[in-house]
């Protein structure tokens, strides 16, 4: 069973910076994309960035040019780096991954900002 574990998650002020890790326990060449969804209190769980196996990424608007997700296959890692933090970017934050058709979750990280 493959898993996913968040860290990094935090209180910060508006305007700070955060990076969150994922690691997986095997190889994330074997996800054929991996990604973080964040959840607001009362609201769904969205996409914030995705990277894809061939090293494409996508990401929120919301985010764009904030967010940056990378990887690093030697340390099964998946990373997302959050600057200029606004409070609407308080979550819980989770990684996730597509494994063989499968859609693996993580447990969470919090996010805090505050203003």
């Amino acid at each position: 069973q493959v898993q996913l574990v968040e860290s990094g998650g935090g209180l910060v002020q508006s305007g700070g910076s955060l990076r969150l890790s994922c690691e997986a326990s095997g190889s994330i060449f074997s996800f054929a994309s991996m990604g973080w969804y964040r959840q607001a209190p009362g609201k769904q769980r969205d996409l914030v960035a995705r990277i894809f196996r061939g090293g494409g990424t996508n990401y929120a608007v919301s985010v764009k040019g904030r967010f940056t997700i990378s990887r690093d296959e030697a340390r099964k890692m998946v990373y997302l780096q959050l600057n200029s933090l606004k409070p609407e970017d308080t979550a819980i934050y989770y990684c996730n991954g597509d494994y063989w058709g499968q859609t693996v979750w993580g447990q969470g990280t919090q996010v805090t900002v505050s203003s």
